[in-house]
């Protein structure tokens, strides 16, 4: 009775990798994007321009069976040429001797057909981190050529200092010029292969 209970399992999660379906990232329609708190009193946001991932979905379960991302740091992108050089230089990215940021998916739990949470591990500057992600499927659709698409949105926050991003500096009146924390703030649009 046992094996055959054990058998039964993993034929069932065999099935639900095989109904999982590679997906390419529509980076048309997809943004990598952050937030930060400067001088303690405004959100400062930006984004990188280059990124690639590889996503696996299940439409029938609206599952992630895996997700992993590639982005190019030194195509940070706040909107001023002097703040986005100073990211690439040894304060932050270091974007010359570290000049991708990856994160890999290692789980993933379900909270309802909507919304679920990933677990997985973000390197930056050659610092790997687990960290938990917040996503939330905006829909599933039939595009104009007949091709199945998903769009998901990532969130999180992450301390920056831990991936060796420690530059600040102290305020005279308190505190400090930019946050340790960090909100991650992504929206994809996935077509499946």
């Amino acid at each position: 009775m046992k094996f055959t209970s054990k058998v039964l399992a993993g034929l069932l999660m065999l099935v639900g990798l095989l109904s999982a379906s590679p997906h390419a990232i529509d980076k048309a329609h997809s943004e990598v994007g952050f937030s930060v708190k400067h001088l303690m009193i405004t959100n400062v946001k930006g984004e990188f321009k280059e990124f690639d991932a590889k996503v696996d979905f299940d439409y029938k379960t609206k599952v992630f069976k895996s997700l992993e991302a590639t982005i190019k740091t030194k195509s940070i992108d706040t909107g001023i040429e002097k703040r986005d050089n100073h990211l690439r230089s040894a304060d932050f990215f270091l974007a010359q001797k570290y000049p991708e940021l990856k994160f890999v998916m290692k789980s993933y739990a379900k909270k309802s057909d909507d919304e679920g949470i990933m677990i997985g591990d973000l390197t930056i500057r050659g610092v790997t981190r687990e960290v938990k992600l917040e996503v939330e499927i905006g829909g599933t659709i039939k595009d104009l050529e007949g091709n199945n698409r998903v769009g998901f949105s990532l969130e999180g926050e992450i301390d920056r200092t831990k991936y060796g991003l420690k530059w600040n500096k102290a305020l005279e009146f308190g505190g400090i010029a930019v946050s340790e924390e960090v909100d991650i703030e992504v929206q994809v649009q996935a077509v499946e292969l």
